[in-house]
């Protein structure tokens, strides 16, 4: 008689690595349907229960708070955090045009919503920690990845292997998990960095998200709640410790000055940060039993606010295509499921990564012929009525929100 060789003992039916707000999101939707998740994050378990202010304001589409109400992450967030974004306006340089981007609702409802980047990640880990099929495991790092026909299964630093049918790597833009499955990735460093703090002000923000394009900088400014907005200043890297190093006054001064005094920006209300832009879009979102998630499949420039808008969206799809699976008895680590959420999530994302990256290369290109040409952009888009409606459409679906809906 042959002897049978089982398979190892399984530890999930999911591993997801990387336990920021994409991984635990996925955990929670993976867990909802039935799977049993397990996370793996390098991080100590105190930087996800309560992790620190990094100064990062994230722009949420209607159709992101959907998923988050469903989810239950909505009700952990503080409300007097949640500030409604109404309206968009782009200026160039010193011209008198301004392009407005308002709500297309009858309702008059709001563009979207700006929440802290640090309150989604908690209240993420708070949903994920009510989910009794979802563990965590903290102080974790993979050194391997070993799928087989049948299940898959990583290697920890310490030593330990764990099984699941599934892994998913969630651990960044600049993935580890991506490497060790041999996926490559195209990657656009824009040789600028952004220096973002909270600026206090006179003036009522009324919800409008201004993004001025200057000569030598950008400057955003994004309405938040307490008479207070994120400036969020784009430099090339060289000139970022400069603004780093600035008194808080003199930076104050200088918001206020670059936004045309529009606040009246009198004080910062916060620390600074400073982080590097780098886009990354991966060749391939899936191999066999492995799928990307978040950042570490599309990096997205943060002029559009998209990134966990597009985190949450594959999240949706992923959920979905294994939640077909599971119901017909099907292998929820087979190719077919995992290339259908790749098919969906590449066609929602690439136009938006591509057309991002153009107009973000227009709008801080400084030669002479550049700023001509996106003066024009404006001006088309603000006075003539045959081009309007078209040039607005295309930039806010850069800006605004491909998967509003």
């Amino acid at each position: 008689m042959t002897p049978s060789h089982s398979l190892p003992a399984r530890d999930a039916d999911v591993l997801i690595v990387g336990a920021g707000p994409a991984g635990l999101t996925l955990a929670c939707a993976l867990g909802d349907i039935g799977l049993s998740v397990m996370l793996l994050e390098q991080q100590p378990e105190g930087a996800l229960v309560d992790p620190p202010e990094d100064g990062r304001e994230i722009a949420l589409t209607h159709r992101a708070r959907r998923v988050m109400e469903q989810l239950g992450l909505w009700r952990h967030l503080p409300a007097d955090e949640i500030a409604p974004l109404r309206e968009a306006r782009v200026v160039d340089g010193d011209a008198p045009t301004v392009l407005r981007f308002e709500s297309s609702g009858v309702d008059g409802s709001a563009l979207g919503w700006l929440v802290p980047n640090h309150l989604i990640r908690r209240a993420a880990w708070a949903a994920a920690a009510e989910r009794q099929g979802v563990r965590c495991v903290c102080d974790a790092r993979v050194t391997a990845l070993h799928p087989t026909a049948d299940q898959t299964g990583v290697t920890l630093s310490d030593g330990r292997r764990l099984n699941a049918l599934l892994v998913v790597a969630a651990d960044s833009r600049f993935s580890q998990m991506r490497r060790l499955a041999g996926i490559g990735a195209s990657m656009h460093d824009f040789g600028r960095s952004v220096v973002v703090g909270r600026v206090a002000h006179e003036q009522d923000n009324g919800g409008v998200a201004w993004e001025c394009f200057r000569y030598g900088n950008t400057l955003a400014l994004l309405p938040l709640n307490k008479g207070q907005s994120s400036a969020v200043v784009t430099v090339a890297s060289d000139q970022a410790p400069h603004w780093m190093a600035l008194a808080d006054a003199e930076f104050a001064a200088r918001v206020d000055a670059q936004s045309d005094r529009r606040l009246g920006v009198t004080a910062t209300a916060g620390p600074r940060h400073l982080y590097p832009l780098v886009g990354v879009y991966a060749h391939r979102f899936v191999a066999a039993r492995f799928a990307l998630m978040g950042d570490a499949a599309v990096g997205m420039h943060p002029v559009t606010a998209h990134g966990w808008n597009f985190g949450l969206y594959g999240v949706e799809v992923l959920a979905r295509e294994l939640a077909a699976s599971l119901a017909a008895g099907r292998d929820i680590g087979a190719l077919p499921a995992l290339q259908a959420y790749e098919r969906e999530h590449r066609r929602t994302t690439l136009p938006v990564y591509l057309g991002t990256n153009a107009i973000v290369s227009l709008f801080c290109d400084e030669r002479a012929l550049p700023k001509l040409a996106r003066r024009a952009v404006l001006t088309l888009a603000e006075k003539v009525p045959p081009f309007s409606g078209l040039i607005k459409a295309a930039i806010t679906r850069q800006l605004v929100g491909a998967v509003r809906s």
